[in-house]
Protein backbone atom coordinates (compact mmCIF):
# COMPACT_ATOMS: atom_id res chain seq x y z
CA UNK A 1 0.00 0.00 0.00
CA UNK A 2 1.17 3.54 -0.76
CA UNK A 3 0.74 4.69 2.81
CA UNK A 4 3.72 2.60 3.93
CA UNK A 5 6.01 4.93 2.03
CA UNK A 6 4.58 8.12 3.45
CA UNK A 7 4.35 7.01 7.06
CA UNK A 8 7.99 5.88 7.06
CA UNK A 9 9.40 8.89 5.33
CA UNK A 10 10.15 11.56 7.93
CA UNK A 11 13.69 12.33 6.91
CA UNK A 12 15.96 15.33 7.04
CA UNK A 13 17.64 16.43 3.84
CA UNK A 14 20.83 18.40 3.51
CA UNK A 15 20.45 22.14 3.08
CA UNK A 16 21.25 22.10 -0.63
CA UNK A 17 18.58 19.47 -1.38
CA UNK A 18 16.01 21.52 0.50
CA UNK A 19 16.45 24.26 -2.10
CA UNK A 20 15.79 21.96 -5.08
CA UNK A 21 12.20 21.64 -6.26
CA UNK A 22 11.60 18.24 -7.86
CA UNK A 23 8.70 17.21 -10.03
CA UNK A 24 7.93 14.60 -12.67
CA UNK A 25 6.61 14.93 -16.20
CA UNK A 26 4.89 11.75 -17.38
CA UNK A 27 4.80 13.28 -20.85
CA UNK A 28 8.13 14.09 -22.49
CA UNK A 29 9.06 17.71 -23.17
CA UNK A 30 9.35 18.41 -26.89
CA UNK A 31 11.19 21.73 -26.86
CA UNK A 32 12.50 24.44 -24.54
CA UNK A 33 12.05 27.06 -27.27
CA UNK A 34 9.02 29.15 -26.18
CA UNK A 35 7.92 29.48 -29.82
CA UNK A 36 6.92 25.80 -29.51
CA UNK A 37 5.34 25.90 -26.04
CA UNK A 38 2.08 24.27 -27.03
CA UNK A 39 1.67 21.44 -24.50
CA UNK A 40 1.41 21.89 -20.75
CA UNK A 41 4.69 20.02 -20.12
CA UNK A 42 6.57 22.42 -22.41
CA UNK A 43 4.76 25.46 -20.97
CA UNK A 44 5.63 24.51 -17.39
CA UNK A 45 9.31 24.22 -18.30
CA UNK A 46 9.58 27.35 -20.44
CA UNK A 47 7.71 29.36 -17.81
CA UNK A 48 10.72 28.95 -15.53
CA UNK A 49 13.16 30.12 -18.24
CA UNK A 50 11.41 32.94 -20.10
CA UNK A 51 9.40 36.14 -19.59
CA UNK A 52 7.18 38.23 -21.82
CA UNK A 53 5.89 41.79 -21.81
CA UNK A 54 3.11 40.91 -19.36
CA UNK A 55 2.07 38.03 -17.08
CA UNK A 56 -1.01 36.67 -15.31
CA UNK A 57 -1.58 36.77 -11.58
CA UNK A 58 -3.42 33.96 -9.79
CA UNK A 59 -6.77 35.68 -10.43
CA UNK A 60 -6.09 35.88 -14.19
CA UNK A 61 -5.48 39.61 -14.15
CA UNK A 62 -2.80 40.84 -16.55
CA UNK A 63 0.16 42.33 -14.69
CA UNK A 64 3.45 44.01 -15.72
CA UNK A 65 6.49 41.85 -16.38
CA UNK A 66 9.29 43.09 -18.67
CA UNK A 67 6.87 45.87 -19.62
CA UNK A 68 6.58 48.06 -16.53
CA UNK A 69 3.42 49.72 -17.90
CA UNK A 70 1.43 50.17 -21.10
CA UNK A 71 -1.18 52.38 -22.70
CA UNK A 72 -3.97 51.65 -25.20
CA UNK A 73 -5.13 54.20 -27.77
CA UNK A 74 -8.71 55.50 -27.74
CA UNK A 75 -9.62 53.40 -30.79
CA UNK A 76 -8.26 50.29 -28.96
CA UNK A 77 -5.93 49.50 -31.86
CA UNK A 78 -2.51 50.67 -30.64
CA UNK A 79 -0.77 49.18 -27.58
CA UNK A 80 2.40 50.94 -26.36
CA UNK A 81 4.63 49.09 -23.87
CA UNK A 82 7.31 50.79 -21.78
CA UNK A 83 10.04 48.29 -20.89
CA UNK A 84 12.13 47.96 -17.75
CA UNK A 85 15.82 48.67 -18.29
CA UNK A 86 17.10 46.19 -15.69
CA UNK A 87 16.15 42.86 -17.30
CA UNK A 88 19.15 40.74 -18.34
CA UNK A 89 19.38 37.60 -20.45
CA UNK A 90 20.89 34.52 -18.82
CA UNK A 91 24.66 34.54 -19.09
CA UNK A 92 26.20 32.95 -22.18
CA UNK A 93 29.63 33.27 -23.78
CA UNK A 94 27.99 34.24 -27.08
CA UNK A 95 27.07 37.61 -25.57
CA UNK A 96 30.75 38.57 -25.49
CA UNK A 97 32.88 39.92 -22.66
CA UNK A 98 29.99 40.72 -20.31
CA UNK A 99 28.33 37.33 -20.97
CA UNK A 100 24.91 39.00 -20.93
CA UNK A 101 23.04 42.12 -21.98
CA UNK A 102 19.81 43.94 -21.19
CA UNK A 103 16.57 43.26 -23.03
CA UNK A 104 15.66 45.91 -25.60
CA UNK A 105 12.41 46.58 -27.44
CA UNK A 106 14.08 45.25 -30.57
CA UNK A 107 14.30 41.82 -28.90
CA UNK A 108 10.50 41.70 -28.75
CA UNK A 109 10.29 42.72 -32.40
CA UNK A 110 12.63 39.85 -33.28
CA UNK A 111 10.86 37.35 -30.98
CA UNK A 112 7.35 38.04 -32.32
CA UNK A 113 8.62 37.93 -35.91
CA UNK A 114 9.83 34.39 -35.20
CA UNK A 115 6.20 33.39 -34.54
CA UNK A 116 5.27 34.63 -38.02
CA UNK A 117 8.23 33.01 -39.81
CA UNK A 118 6.84 30.19 -41.95
CA UNK A 119 10.22 28.43 -41.93
CA UNK A 120 10.15 28.23 -38.14
CA UNK A 121 6.49 27.07 -38.26
CA UNK A 122 5.64 27.97 -34.67
CA UNK A 123 2.27 26.58 -33.49
CA UNK A 124 1.83 29.95 -31.76
CA UNK A 125 1.55 32.04 -34.94
CA UNK A 126 -2.23 32.29 -34.41
CA UNK A 127 -1.60 34.48 -31.34
CA UNK A 128 -0.76 37.33 -33.74
CA UNK A 129 -3.64 36.73 -36.16
CA UNK A 130 -5.31 40.01 -35.18
CA UNK A 131 -2.05 41.98 -35.18
CA UNK A 132 -1.44 44.36 -38.07
CA UNK A 133 2.17 45.13 -37.12
CA UNK A 134 4.66 45.79 -34.32
CA UNK A 135 7.93 47.66 -33.95
CA UNK A 136 10.53 48.92 -31.51
CA UNK A 137 10.18 52.72 -31.27
CA UNK A 138 13.41 52.93 -29.22
CA UNK A 139 15.25 50.73 -26.72
CA UNK A 140 12.47 50.80 -24.13
CA UNK A 141 9.28 51.45 -26.13
CA UNK A 142 7.55 48.66 -28.05
CA UNK A 143 4.35 49.23 -30.02
CA UNK A 144 1.74 46.81 -31.38
CA UNK A 145 -0.97 47.74 -33.91
CA UNK A 146 -4.11 45.59 -34.14
CA UNK A 147 -6.25 45.06 -37.24
CA UNK A 148 -9.39 45.46 -35.13
CA UNK A 149 -10.21 45.92 -31.45
CA UNK A 150 -9.64 42.68 -29.56
CA UNK A 151 -10.30 42.90 -25.81
CA UNK A 152 -8.47 39.64 -25.03
CA UNK A 153 -5.19 40.76 -26.63
CA UNK A 154 -3.27 41.47 -23.41
CA UNK A 155 -4.22 38.00 -22.18
CA UNK A 156 -2.81 36.51 -25.37
CA UNK A 157 0.51 38.27 -24.76
CA UNK A 158 0.88 36.39 -21.45
CA UNK A 159 1.30 33.11 -23.36
CA UNK A 160 4.80 31.61 -23.45
CA UNK A 161 4.83 31.91 -27.25
CA UNK A 162 5.30 35.66 -26.73
CA UNK A 163 8.43 35.32 -24.57
CA UNK A 164 11.51 37.35 -25.41
CA UNK A 165 14.55 35.53 -26.85
CA UNK A 166 17.97 36.92 -27.88
CA UNK A 167 18.65 37.01 -31.63
CA UNK A 168 22.38 36.25 -31.42
CA UNK A 169 21.82 33.07 -29.40
CA UNK A 170 18.87 31.81 -31.45
CA UNK A 171 20.66 32.37 -34.75
CA UNK A 172 23.82 30.68 -33.52
CA UNK A 173 22.04 27.51 -32.41
CA UNK A 174 19.26 27.48 -35.02
CA UNK A 175 16.98 24.48 -34.46
CA UNK A 176 19.15 23.44 -31.51
CA UNK A 177 17.92 26.44 -29.53
CA UNK A 178 15.27 23.99 -28.33
CA UNK A 179 17.95 22.41 -26.11
CA UNK A 180 20.15 25.48 -25.54
CA UNK A 181 17.55 27.96 -24.25
CA UNK A 182 18.61 31.41 -23.09
CA UNK A 183 15.89 33.60 -21.60
CA UNK A 184 15.35 36.07 -18.75
CA UNK A 185 13.35 33.88 -16.36
CA UNK A 186 13.84 33.11 -12.66
CA UNK A 187 15.74 29.93 -13.55
CA UNK A 188 18.34 29.22 -16.23
CA UNK A 189 19.03 26.07 -18.21
CA UNK A 190 21.64 23.69 -16.77
CA UNK A 191 21.30 20.15 -18.20
CA UNK A 192 18.87 18.02 -20.21
CA UNK A 193 19.11 14.27 -20.68
CA UNK A 194 16.04 13.85 -22.86
CA UNK A 195 13.36 11.56 -21.39
CA UNK A 196 15.50 11.11 -18.26
CA UNK A 197 16.20 14.39 -16.43
CA UNK A 198 16.06 18.15 -16.89
CA UNK A 199 17.76 20.59 -14.50
CA UNK A 200 17.42 24.38 -14.10
CA UNK A 201 19.51 26.55 -11.77
CA UNK A 202 18.63 29.78 -10.00
CA UNK A 203 19.07 32.97 -12.04
CA UNK A 204 20.90 35.19 -9.55
CA UNK A 205 20.36 38.22 -11.80
CA UNK A 206 16.57 37.87 -11.95
CA UNK A 207 14.76 41.21 -11.94
CA UNK A 208 11.62 40.48 -9.87
CA UNK A 209 11.43 40.78 -6.09
CA UNK A 210 8.83 39.84 -3.49
CA UNK A 211 6.68 42.26 -1.50
CA UNK A 212 9.55 42.70 1.01
CA UNK A 213 12.00 43.52 -1.79
CA UNK A 214 13.76 40.13 -1.47
CA UNK A 215 15.15 38.80 -4.72
CA UNK A 216 13.30 35.99 -6.47
CA UNK A 217 13.46 33.04 -6.85
CA UNK A 218 14.01 31.46 -3.42
CA UNK A 219 14.86 27.99 -4.72
CA UNK A 220 18.35 27.02 -5.82
CA UNK A 221 17.28 24.65 -8.58
CA UNK A 222 14.46 22.78 -10.32
CA UNK A 223 14.84 19.10 -11.19
CA UNK A 224 12.41 17.36 -13.56
CA UNK A 225 12.22 13.59 -14.11
CA UNK A 226 10.30 11.75 -16.82
CA UNK A 227 8.56 8.70 -15.40
CA UNK A 228 5.79 7.89 -17.90
CA UNK A 229 3.59 6.01 -15.43
CA UNK A 230 1.41 8.10 -13.12
CA UNK A 231 1.28 5.50 -10.38
CA UNK A 232 5.09 5.36 -10.31
CA UNK A 233 5.07 9.16 -10.15
CA UNK A 234 2.77 9.07 -7.14
CA UNK A 235 4.94 6.45 -5.41
CA UNK A 236 7.94 8.77 -5.88
CA UNK A 237 5.91 11.54 -4.30
CA UNK A 238 4.84 9.29 -1.44
CA UNK A 239 8.48 8.34 -0.80
CA UNK A 240 9.52 12.01 -0.73
CA UNK A 241 11.56 11.82 -3.94
CA UNK A 242 9.48 14.46 -5.70
CA UNK A 243 7.79 17.47 -4.14
CA UNK A 244 4.42 17.60 -5.83
CA UNK A 245 2.03 15.88 -8.19
CA UNK A 246 -0.63 17.55 -10.27
CA UNK A 247 -4.02 16.10 -11.09
CA UNK A 248 -6.01 13.14 -9.86
CA UNK A 249 -5.22 9.92 -11.71
CA UNK A 250 -7.39 6.82 -11.39
CA UNK A 251 -4.37 4.82 -10.21
CA UNK A 252 -4.21 6.66 -6.87
CA UNK A 253 -7.36 8.77 -6.45
CA UNK A 254 -9.07 6.36 -4.03
CA UNK A 255 -5.85 5.92 -2.07
CA UNK A 256 -5.41 9.59 -1.27
CA UNK A 257 -8.95 11.05 -1.37
CA UNK A 258 -12.28 10.17 0.19
CA UNK A 259 -15.33 9.79 -2.09
CA UNK A 260 -16.29 13.43 -1.45
CA UNK A 261 -12.88 14.77 -2.42
CA UNK A 262 -11.15 15.22 0.97
CA UNK A 263 -7.62 14.11 1.91
CA UNK A 264 -7.69 10.82 3.78
CA UNK A 265 -6.53 11.02 7.41
CA UNK A 266 -3.50 8.90 6.59
CA UNK A 267 -2.05 11.70 4.45
CA UNK A 268 -3.01 14.83 6.35
CA UNK A 269 0.22 15.05 8.36
CA UNK A 270 2.53 14.80 5.34
CA UNK A 271 0.62 16.19 2.38
CA UNK A 272 -1.14 19.44 1.46
CA UNK A 273 -3.91 19.46 -1.13
CA UNK A 274 -4.47 22.65 -3.15
CA UNK A 275 -7.68 22.77 -5.16
CA UNK A 276 -9.35 25.39 -7.34
CA UNK A 277 -11.22 26.03 -10.59
CA UNK A 278 -9.52 25.13 -13.85
CA UNK A 279 -10.49 26.63 -17.20
CA UNK A 280 -10.92 23.26 -18.84
CA UNK A 281 -14.12 21.89 -20.38
CA UNK A 282 -14.28 18.10 -20.80
CA UNK A 283 -16.73 16.96 -23.45
CA UNK A 284 -17.82 14.56 -26.18
CA UNK A 285 -18.12 16.04 -29.67
CA UNK A 286 -20.30 14.95 -32.59
CA UNK A 287 -18.84 15.32 -36.08
CA UNK A 288 -21.68 17.29 -37.69
CA UNK A 289 -20.68 16.39 -41.26
CA UNK A 290 -21.11 12.67 -40.53
CA UNK A 291 -23.49 10.80 -42.84
CA UNK A 292 -24.76 8.58 -40.02
CA UNK A 293 -28.43 9.35 -39.20
CA UNK A 294 -27.87 9.19 -35.42
CA UNK A 295 -25.13 11.84 -35.58
CA UNK A 296 -27.14 14.09 -37.90
CA UNK A 297 -30.16 13.90 -35.58
CA UNK A 298 -30.57 16.65 -33.01
CA UNK A 299 -32.95 14.27 -31.21
CA UNK A 300 -30.20 11.71 -30.56
CA UNK A 301 -27.64 14.36 -29.68
CA UNK A 302 -30.00 15.80 -27.07
CA UNK A 303 -30.95 12.34 -25.80
CA UNK A 304 -27.27 11.67 -25.08
CA UNK A 305 -27.08 14.99 -23.21
CA UNK A 306 -30.14 14.22 -21.08
CA UNK A 307 -29.33 10.53 -20.65
CA UNK A 308 -26.73 10.40 -17.85
CA UNK A 309 -26.23 11.86 -14.37
CA UNK A 310 -23.16 14.11 -14.41
CA UNK A 311 -23.12 14.64 -10.66
CA UNK A 312 -23.11 10.92 -9.94
CA UNK A 313 -20.40 10.46 -12.56
CA UNK A 314 -18.13 12.97 -10.79
CA UNK A 315 -18.58 11.31 -7.39
CA UNK A 316 -17.96 7.79 -8.71
CA UNK A 317 -15.14 8.52 -11.12
CA UNK A 318 -13.43 11.66 -9.80
CA UNK A 319 -14.05 11.51 -6.03
CA UNK A 320 -16.06 14.69 -6.35
CA UNK A 321 -13.23 16.67 -7.97
CA UNK A 322 -14.64 18.64 -10.91
CA UNK A 323 -17.88 20.51 -11.52
CA UNK A 324 -20.75 18.64 -13.23
CA UNK A 325 -21.44 20.50 -16.49
CA UNK A 326 -25.07 21.52 -16.51
CA UNK A 327 -24.16 24.84 -18.12
CA UNK A 328 -22.84 25.55 -21.59
CA UNK A 329 -19.43 25.04 -23.19
CA UNK A 330 -17.96 28.11 -21.43
CA UNK A 331 -16.61 26.78 -18.10
CA UNK A 332 -17.48 28.05 -14.66
CA UNK A 333 -15.19 30.91 -13.70
CA UNK A 334 -15.24 32.75 -17.02
CA UNK A 335 -17.49 35.73 -17.87
CA UNK A 336 -20.18 34.32 -20.14
CA UNK A 337 -20.72 31.14 -18.11
CA UNK A 338 -24.38 30.38 -17.45
CA UNK A 339 -25.35 27.37 -15.35
CA UNK A 340 -28.83 27.16 -16.95
CA UNK A 341 -27.81 26.80 -20.60
CA UNK A 342 -27.04 23.12 -20.66
CA UNK A 343 -28.60 19.78 -19.86
CA UNK A 344 -29.49 18.02 -16.64
CA UNK A 345 -30.34 14.36 -16.05
CA UNK A 346 -33.79 13.64 -17.51
CA UNK A 347 -33.92 9.92 -18.49
CA UNK A 348 -37.61 9.95 -19.41
CA UNK A 349 -37.13 12.91 -21.73
CA UNK A 350 -34.14 11.12 -23.28
CA UNK A 351 -36.29 8.03 -23.91
CA UNK A 352 -38.97 10.18 -25.57
CA UNK A 353 -36.39 11.73 -27.89
CA UNK A 354 -35.13 8.29 -28.92
CA UNK A 355 -38.69 7.08 -29.53
CA UNK A 356 -39.30 10.15 -31.69
CA UNK A 357 -36.09 9.44 -33.63
CA UNK A 358 -37.20 5.85 -34.33
CA UNK A 359 -40.59 7.05 -35.52
CA UNK A 360 -39.18 9.75 -37.81
CA UNK A 361 -36.35 7.72 -39.34
CA UNK A 362 -37.49 4.11 -39.17
CA UNK A 363 -34.18 3.19 -37.46
CA UNK A 364 -35.37 0.80 -34.75
CA UNK A 365 -32.02 0.07 -33.12
CA UNK A 366 -30.17 3.40 -32.92
CA UNK A 367 -26.44 2.99 -32.28
CA UNK A 368 -23.49 5.31 -31.75
CA UNK A 369 -19.73 4.81 -31.29
CA UNK A 370 -17.63 6.96 -28.93
CA UNK A 371 -13.87 7.09 -29.49
CA UNK A 372 -11.65 7.86 -26.52
CA UNK A 373 -8.21 7.29 -25.04
CA UNK A 374 -7.58 4.86 -22.19
CA UNK A 375 -7.40 7.70 -19.64
CA UNK A 376 -11.08 8.52 -20.17
CA UNK A 377 -12.39 5.00 -20.79
CA UNK A 378 -14.16 4.91 -17.41
CA UNK A 379 -16.17 8.06 -18.25
CA UNK A 380 -17.22 6.73 -21.64
CA UNK A 381 -18.15 3.34 -20.18
CA UNK A 382 -20.26 5.08 -17.52
CA UNK A 383 -22.09 7.04 -20.23
CA UNK A 384 -22.39 3.84 -22.29
CA UNK A 385 -24.15 2.00 -19.44
CA UNK A 386 -26.48 4.90 -18.69
CA UNK A 387 -27.49 5.45 -22.33
CA UNK A 388 -28.21 1.78 -22.90
CA UNK A 389 -30.83 2.08 -20.13
CA UNK A 390 -32.69 4.62 -22.26
CA UNK A 391 -32.58 2.53 -25.43
CA UNK A 392 -29.44 3.73 -27.20
CA UNK A 393 -26.77 1.17 -28.09
CA UNK A 394 -23.30 2.61 -27.46
CA UNK A 395 -19.93 1.26 -28.57
CA UNK A 396 -16.70 2.56 -27.04
CA UNK A 397 -13.48 2.46 -29.06
CA UNK A 398 -10.12 3.07 -27.35
CA UNK A 399 -7.21 4.38 -29.44
CA UNK A 400 -3.86 6.07 -28.65
CA UNK A 401 -3.94 9.81 -27.96
CA UNK A 402 -1.86 10.69 -31.04
CA UNK A 403 -4.17 8.66 -33.28
CA UNK A 404 -7.26 10.32 -31.81
CA UNK A 405 -5.76 13.77 -32.26
CA UNK A 406 -5.10 13.13 -35.94
CA UNK A 407 -8.43 11.42 -36.58
CA UNK A 408 -10.56 14.16 -34.98
CA UNK A 409 -8.67 16.85 -36.93
CA UNK A 410 -9.44 15.07 -40.19
CA UNK A 411 -13.10 14.23 -39.61
CA UNK A 412 -12.62 10.49 -39.21
CA UNK A 413 -14.52 10.06 -35.93
CA UNK A 414 -18.30 10.35 -35.45
CA UNK A 415 -18.12 10.98 -31.68
CA UNK A 416 -14.94 11.58 -29.73
CA UNK A 417 -13.89 12.62 -26.26
CA UNK A 418 -11.98 15.89 -26.06
CA UNK A 419 -11.13 18.75 -23.74
CA UNK A 420 -10.50 22.44 -24.25
CA UNK A 421 -8.15 24.27 -21.90
CA UNK A 422 -8.16 28.06 -22.02
CA UNK A 423 -5.13 29.65 -23.61
CA UNK A 424 -6.25 33.05 -22.33
CA UNK A 425 -9.06 34.05 -19.94
CA UNK A 426 -11.75 35.13 -22.37
CA UNK A 427 -14.77 33.08 -23.45
CA UNK A 428 -14.00 33.83 -27.09
CA UNK A 429 -11.29 31.17 -26.64
CA UNK A 430 -14.03 28.55 -26.16
CA UNK A 431 -16.51 29.89 -28.67
CA UNK A 432 -13.86 29.79 -31.40
CA UNK A 433 -14.54 26.03 -31.56
CA UNK A 434 -17.90 26.76 -33.22
CA UNK A 435 -16.91 29.44 -35.73
CA UNK A 436 -17.31 28.04 -39.26
CA UNK A 437 -14.06 29.57 -40.54
CA UNK A 438 -12.22 27.52 -37.92
CA UNK A 439 -13.11 24.12 -39.41
CA UNK A 440 -10.47 21.50 -38.54
CA UNK A 441 -7.81 20.71 -39.65
CA UNK A 442 -7.25 24.46 -40.22
CA UNK A 443 -8.72 25.50 -36.86
CA UNK A 444 -10.22 24.17 -33.62
CA UNK A 445 -13.78 23.58 -34.91
CA UNK A 446 -13.46 19.79 -34.75
CA UNK A 447 -17.23 19.22 -34.76
CA UNK A 448 -17.69 21.26 -37.99
CA UNK A 449 -20.56 23.11 -36.35
CA UNK A 450 -21.92 25.71 -38.77
CA UNK A 451 -24.35 28.53 -37.98
CA UNK A 452 -24.67 31.82 -39.85
CA UNK A 453 -26.17 33.49 -36.76
CA UNK A 454 -23.35 32.24 -34.54
CA UNK A 455 -20.71 33.47 -37.01
CA UNK A 456 -22.30 36.93 -37.07
CA UNK A 457 -22.30 37.14 -33.29
CA UNK A 458 -18.75 35.80 -33.05
CA UNK A 459 -17.46 38.51 -35.39
CA UNK A 460 -19.52 41.18 -33.62
CA UNK A 461 -17.95 40.24 -30.25
CA UNK A 462 -14.57 41.55 -31.41
CA UNK A 463 -15.97 45.04 -31.87
CA UNK A 464 -17.46 45.25 -28.37
CA UNK A 465 -15.06 46.74 -25.81
CA UNK A 466 -17.71 46.97 -23.04
CA UNK A 467 -17.06 43.80 -21.00
CA UNK A 468 -20.67 43.42 -19.78
CA UNK A 469 -22.10 43.73 -23.28
CA UNK A 470 -19.60 41.21 -24.57
CA UNK A 471 -20.49 38.86 -21.72
CA UNK A 472 -24.18 38.99 -22.66
CA UNK A 473 -23.35 38.22 -26.26
CA UNK A 474 -21.15 35.29 -25.21
CA UNK A 475 -24.11 33.82 -23.30
CA UNK A 476 -26.32 34.09 -26.38
CA UNK A 477 -23.67 32.36 -28.49
CA UNK A 478 -23.19 29.57 -25.95
CA UNK A 479 -26.96 29.11 -25.72
CA UNK A 480 -27.22 28.75 -29.49
CA UNK A 481 -24.56 26.04 -29.48
CA UNK A 482 -26.27 24.12 -26.68
CA UNK A 483 -29.61 24.33 -28.50
CA UNK A 484 -28.09 22.50 -31.50
CA UNK A 485 -26.14 20.11 -29.23
CA UNK A 486 -23.00 19.41 -31.29
CA UNK A 487 -21.30 18.49 -28.00
CA UNK A 488 -21.99 16.73 -24.72
CA UNK A 489 -20.34 18.80 -22.00
CA UNK A 490 -19.40 16.36 -19.21
CA UNK A 491 -17.69 18.50 -16.59
CA UNK A 492 -15.60 21.59 -15.90
CA UNK A 493 -12.32 20.58 -14.36
CA UNK A 494 -10.62 21.64 -11.17
CA UNK A 495 -6.88 21.95 -10.59
CA UNK A 496 -5.75 19.61 -7.82
CA UNK A 497 -2.19 19.70 -6.58
CA UNK A 498 -0.62 17.62 -3.83
CA UNK A 499 2.56 18.90 -2.19
CA UNK A 500 4.73 17.71 0.64
CA UNK A 501 4.24 19.71 3.84
CA UNK A 502 7.72 21.25 3.51
CA UNK A 503 6.73 23.08 0.31
CA UNK A 504 5.14 26.54 0.57
CA UNK A 505 4.23 29.25 -1.89
CA UNK A 506 3.25 26.99 -4.77
CA UNK A 507 -0.29 28.29 -5.10
CA UNK A 508 -2.75 27.56 -7.87
CA UNK A 509 -4.38 29.30 -10.83
CA UNK A 510 -7.27 28.52 -13.21
CA UNK A 511 -4.98 27.94 -16.22
CA UNK A 512 -2.81 25.46 -14.27
CA UNK A 513 0.41 27.34 -14.92
CA UNK A 514 3.33 26.16 -12.79
CA UNK A 515 4.88 29.18 -11.02
CA UNK A 516 8.00 28.32 -9.01
CA UNK A 517 9.61 31.71 -8.43
CA UNK A 518 7.89 32.14 -5.05
CA UNK A 519 8.15 28.54 -3.86
CA UNK A 520 10.09 27.75 -0.67
CA UNK A 521 11.22 24.43 0.78
CA UNK A 522 12.35 23.57 4.29
CA UNK A 523 14.83 20.80 5.11
CA UNK A 524 12.29 18.36 6.55
CA UNK A 525 10.55 16.08 4.05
Amino acid sequence: MLQLFISCNKKTTNNNDSLVFRYNEHKNIGSLDPAFSKDIADIWATNQLFNGLVQMDTQLNVQPCIAKNWSISDDALTYSFSLRNDVYFHKDILFGKDSTRTVKAYDFEYSLNRLLDEQIASPGSWVLSKVDGFKAINDTLFQVQLKQPFPAFLGLLTMKYCSVVPKEIVEYYGNDFRSHPIGTGPFKFKRWEENIKLVFRKNTDYFETDENDNKLPYLEAVSITFLPDKQSEFLQFAQGNIDFVSGLDASYKDEILTADGQLRNLYKNDVNMIRGPYLNTEYLAFYMDSKIPEIQSELIRKAVNYGFDRKKMMVYLRNGVGIPANGGFIPKGLPGYNETLGFDFQPEKAKQLITQFKKETGVQNPEISITTTSNYLSFCEYIQRELQKIGLLVNVDVIPAATLKDAKANGKLDIFRASWVADYPDAENYLSLYYSKNFAPNGPNYSHFNSVQFDQWYEEAFTITDTKKRERLYKKMDSLVMEKAPVVVMFYDEVVRFTRKNVTGLGINPINLLELKRVKKTGLN
